[in-house]
């Protein structure tokens, strides 16, 4: 196998670290990096990436402190590549991202409720999902809409109905009971 060897252009600046040559990113998107890269070297090496129950179990740790502190900035140097690849797979099953938005709770919730629509073992509890799921704004499914129609009419139009309207009170008033009330004041006091 021969070597290759980029040829290196004099008077460019290299940065003094690997960690200055990096952009900022948030913890989301370092973890997403990390397991980009996890996967490549893994499927290159022909190495499977298994977490044993330790590694799960840091994992779910550390997916709780990020979702409690979504500002907390992890040392993903500290964990092993399992720990980080169980980490970044739930992440990715539940569509979560480690950050602070209600689009991506939204989400959170519908993924959940998706889930427990499909395992759920008694048709209650699926209906009661299913009930929960069909409520979310942009599902809609039960929410019940009302219309209106506006109508436009001439002026004509409308001081006719109007006229009607007024004539069929008019007779209904005529045609009911009443009684005088007489009163003993004079309309000049």
């Amino acid at each position: 196998m021969s070597e290759y060897i980029p040829d290196i252009e004099e008077a460019v600046p290299l940065p003094p670290n690997v960690a200055a040559a990096l952009q900022d990113m948030s913890p989301a998107e370092e973890l997403a990096m990390r397991a980009r890269t996890l996967k490549l070297l893994a499927d290159m090496t022909d190495t499977p990436i298994v977490p044993d129950e330790g590694d799960k179990d840091v994992a779910m740790e550390m997916a709780k402190e990020m979702m409690q502190n979504p500002s907390l900035r992890p040392d993903y140097a500290k964990y092993t590549d399992e720990t980080m690849a169980y980490l970044a797979g739930m992440i990715t099953q539940h569509k979560v991202q480690l950050v602070d938005e209600l689009s991506e709770l939204k989400m959170y919730v519908v993924n959940k409720l998706i889930f427990e629509v499909e395992n759920a073992k008694t048709s209650k509890d699926r209906i009661s999902a299913l009930t929960k799921l069909g409520d979310i704004d942009g599902v809609d499914a039960f929410k019940r809409r009302t219309e209106v129609t506006h109508v436009v009419k001439s002026l004509e139009e409308v001081e006719s109905e109007l006229l009607s309207t007024l004539a069929t009170l008019k007779l209904t008033a005529i045609d009911a009971d009443f009684t005088e009330i007489t009163s003993d004041v004079s309309p000049a006091d």
